[in-house]
């Protein structure tokens, strides 16, 4: 993964390889020699081939420098994000069992830790170690049915096989910058990272909170000359939102090629991309898995078929195959739904410390090894594949992969939690979490009442869904989740029930619990807006959440109504568009009603007037 971009900088040093929104720049020459330091500390550290290093630094220069030190040590690299919560990077650490991180870590206990600026004293090692194709390149660690994460094993040679495909069909070269917004542990990072500085080309970097602001971005793409967009179809969503300038001035215009992948596509997305770009811009729309490199399958969209009721998956890529296969195995005929399996050059090694689920999920047909993903798909009759879903709990959080699993698994670990479920709502193309959690106070099991172990018997009458109010447990149980999975998997609301209902077959009616995950009804003791610029942002309130009802409260909180982070940005996102004020999102997050936003408004133009008539602005 490292060679081509080892190769460049020797050849050509002076070229730009990163730039960060502050306008700094790194050159091949130097980001190579920041890369071949840190494989020197690595080195010192004990460091050998085929050893696992994590990596927690924020977004930046150092980061990329990092990962590629790592790769020139002969090691492969576990990227771990700094909003992990401590008790996941100890279960991650304890089945990864690396010895060394660059970067932070948290706690006293825990493998060595080397931050970035120590490593560069070090003098640089002559060049990469070489590296087997097959050798392991990096371990992704996504959420886990059980409870537990599970690390994704990809070599070389599988991630290699994807980004060549994605550079040559797209002719991606040493003009073009991607603006890299995934984090590092999602996959896209993969080729925003390597698929570009193999080309020759540069990536913008942003810093987290700029990660989180879509209204800054129609700025940078458009001052730093972004060509290429790669990211899951909410933040394509959300540049197209924010860029209200258009053709004249937005950020999309200088758009050549936008990789779109990782969640339902909408049916408006590739107009509305078209509407803002000043040239010839590919939408192409791709999918996959983690197991498989990145992505396996791809279609450039130039119309939509108006029978699509989604944007299909396409064909596989090069060196890459699908299978729609019934439960035996067999293949599925054409319009047949069937599990999606993967094959060919980009499939994982497995699972790491995992041979069980490995086995499970890697089978061997005929000779051939494929993945079995879970999904729904078939084949149409024109041979283009279609994804029609899941067919097990996990759930698609914008283009994160959430288990139920593990989420249910941290609500039960509080002591007063009997039983616990989570579902995913609203529009496939804007999906949210929310929970279902058993106190253990519930009513012993009798005719027409919740068993003891808080589920509804089969076949018994059951009670209802309405919830219970315990804001104490409720407040602990979202504690407890920030502390043991991933910020994308914190659900918007926990509902207290007096029992889970099941299925005639004894298994969670998930299809009952969505019905029941509508928002929270509106208090007697609801105040409406006041002032002009609450019922302005009342209004802008019911936009993003069109399921809340007519009118909020004003001191309603915006995510026990139904909101996420996504649906957080693109509020405020409005805000600035239609309001001229930009409110942090942390400040949001801190106190996100209607009546602290207008506040927050209200000072910004404030401060914004002032500032012109002193003629600071």
């Amino acid at each position: 993964l490292h060679e081509a971009f080892f190769a460049r900088a020797a050849d050509h040093p002076g070229r730009t390889a990163l730039v960060t929104t502050a306008g700094e720049e790194t050159t091949y020459g130097a980001l190579a020699e920041q890369a071949l330091r840190t494989a020197a500390a690595l080195t010192d550290a004990d460091v050998r081939q085929g050893d696992l290093v994590a990596v927690t630094l924020p977004k930046g220069p150092a980061q990329i420098a990092a990962v590629l030190g790592v790769l020139a040590a002969g090691a492969a690299y576990v990227p771990l994000g700094l909003e992990q919560p401590a008790a996941r990077l100890a279960r991650v650490h304890a089945t990864a069992g690396f010895r060394v991180v660059v970067g932070d870590w948290p706690g006293a206990d825990g493998p060595r830790t080397l931050p970035f600026p120590g490593t560069q004293s070090h003098e640089p090692s002559p060049g990469p170690c070489p590296t087997s194709p097959d050798a392991l390149a990096y371990v992704i660690f996504t959420s886990g049915s059980t409870g537990e994460p599970k690390g994704v094993e990809i070599s070389h040679a599988a991630a290699w096989n994807t980004i060549a495909d994605i550079n040559a069909r797209h002719d991606v070269g040493e003009d073009d910058r991607v603006f890299a917004l995934s984090a590092l542990d999602f996959d896209l990072s993969v080729y925003d990272l390597f698929g570009l500085l193999s080309a020759g080309g540069s990536l913008l970097l942003p810093t987290e909170d700029q990660r989180r602001e879509p209204a800054r971005w129609p700025g940078l793409l458009d001052r730093y000359g972004v060509s290429v967009w790669n990211t899951v179809p909410a933040l394509l969503d959300l540049l197209l939102d924010a860029d209200e300038g258009g053709r004249e001035g937005g950020g999309a215009r200088g758009l050549r090629t936008a990789l779109v992948s990782g969640d339902w596509i909408g049916l408006d997305l590739p107009a509305r991309l078209r509407a803002r770009t000043t040239r010839p811009c590919a939408f192409v729309a791709m999918g996959g898995a983690t197991e498989a490199a990145i992505w396996s399958n791809t279609l450039t969209v130039t119309e939509v078929d108006p029978r699509w009721l989604s944007i299909p998956y396409g064909r596989p890529l090069t060196g890459q195959h699908y299978r729609v296969a019934d439960p035996d195995g067999r293949d599925c005929p054409d319009w047949v739904p069937g599990e999606l399996w993967i094959g060919g050059e980009g499939l994982a090694r497995g699972y790491l410390g995992d041979p069980g689920r490995t086995a499970e999920k890697f089978v061997v047909r005929d000779g051939r090894r494929w993945y079995r993903t879970g999904d729904l798909g078939r084949f149409r009759g024109d041979g283009l594949l279609e994804f029609l879903g899941r067919l097990d709990s996990q759930l698609k959080i914008a283009g994160h992969r959430v288990e139920a699993g593990e989420i249910e698994a941290a609500l039960e670990a509080h002591p007063a939690v009997a039983r616990a479920a989570v579902v995913a709502v609203g529009e496939r193309t804007a999906k949210r979490l929310v929970a279902f959690a058993v106190p253990l106070d519930t009513p012993a099991a009798g005719p027409g009442t919740p068993s003891g172990d808080g589920a509804v018997p089969p076949g018994g009458e059951r009670p209802g869904l309405a919830g219970t109010e315990d804001p104490d447990l409720t407040e602990d149980l979202f504690g407890l989740l920030a502390e043991r999975v991933p910020v994308y998997a914190v659900p918007s609301r926990i509902r207290l029930l007096p029992a889970l209902p099941l299925t005639a077959n004894g298994k969670v009616d998930r299809a009952a619990l969505a019905g029941a995950a509508g928002p929270e009804p509106a208090s007697t003791g609801a105040e409406p807006p006041r002032g002009d610029t609450e019922t302005a942002l009342a209004a802008l309130w019911r936009e993003c959440l069109p399921e809340a009802g007519p009118g909020p409260d004003r001191h309603a909180n915006f995510f026990t109504l139904g909101g996420d982070s996504l649906s957080a940005l693109r509020l405020l996102t409005a805000i600035e568009r239609r309001l001229g004020a930009a409110v942090p999102v942390r400040r949001f997050f801190a106190a996100p009603t209607v009546a602290a936003l207008a506040a927050d408004v209200t000072r910004t133009l404030a401060a914004h007037a002032t500032a012109y008539e002193t003629g600071e602005l």
